[in-house]
């Protein structure tokens, strides 16, 4: 029976998946105003504020080189968050590859995260958010979001975005994945939620970052840098 290493594994991006509707942080209680794709302004004592990013503000990676092929950026880490174990996936380009699986929670799983982030170049984050089949929110997703909040903090520090992507069967998919290249049960059951990382991965590019939800830092100043975005790479650009 063939055998397939994290290391070595690689796919390209070419199924399409079923998407969720693009949501935004709530901020005042009329749901027509969450629908609307660029940022509103708030005026409060004289002052003029922006009350919401949107992906078309701050769009992401996958996104960018939808518009623009000769775009040049950062790279996209995957994340299948779960109650003991969290999967990692790199994007770079349009292949995937599995990096690892991580057992630890709070803030050393964020910590890690970033850090991770970091040695492969990564400038945003697109986490899994386990909804229904019907797309409806479950009680895990309330987890998801309180962890991928705490994590879009940190990341906006450096200019690095956090986006939240519908996961709903991923883990399916990397599981007959697996089995079809042969790997065994053992070899599954040990890195299936990095695979499952690729398979959100995967969804994102497919639909060019379409569906995805921009996860947004209260604080003002966080914001500003997240419509900066990152230090350009000066192997990318010398200039």
């Amino acid at each position: 029976m063939q055998m397939c290493s994290l290391k070595s594994f690689c796919i390209q991006s070419t199924q399409l998946f079923p998407l969720s509707i693009n949501s935004l942080p709530k901020v005042i209680n009329t749901s027509a105003f969450l629908r609307q794709s660029l940022p509103q302004i708030c005026i409060h004592n004289n002052f003029k504020l922006r009350a919401v990013l949107s992906t078309e503000e701050v769009p992401p990676n996958a996104a960018r080189r939808r518009s623009d092929p000769q775009w040049r950026g950062g790279f996209s880490l995957g994340i299948d968050l779960g109650l003991s174990r969290t999967g990692l996936a790199i994007s770079k380009g349009f292949s995937f590859k599995p990096l690892t699986v991580l057992e630890l929670r709070g803030q050393k799983l964020e910590t890690r995260l970033l850090e991770i982030a970091e040695d492969e170049e990564a400038d945003e984050f697109i986490i899994g958010l386990p909804k229904s089949w019907d797309g409806k929110e479950t009680s895990q997703c309330n987890k998801v979001r309180s962890v991928a909040g705490r994590i879009a903090v940190r990341a906006a520090e450096r200019g690095w975005r956090v986006y939240l992507q519908d996961e709903h069967g991923t883990s399916t998919d990397a599981t007959y994945w697996m089995i079809n290249v042969g790997l065994s049960k053992g070899a599954r059951q040990k890195s299936i939620d990095a695979y499952a990382a690729v398979m959100v991965l995967e969804r994102y590019y497919a639909a060019s970052g379409e569906g995805t939800e921009l996860v947004i830092p209260k604080q003002l100043d966080l914001q500003d840098k997240l419509r900066k975005g990152p230090p350009k790479d000066i192997d990318f650009y010398p200039e």
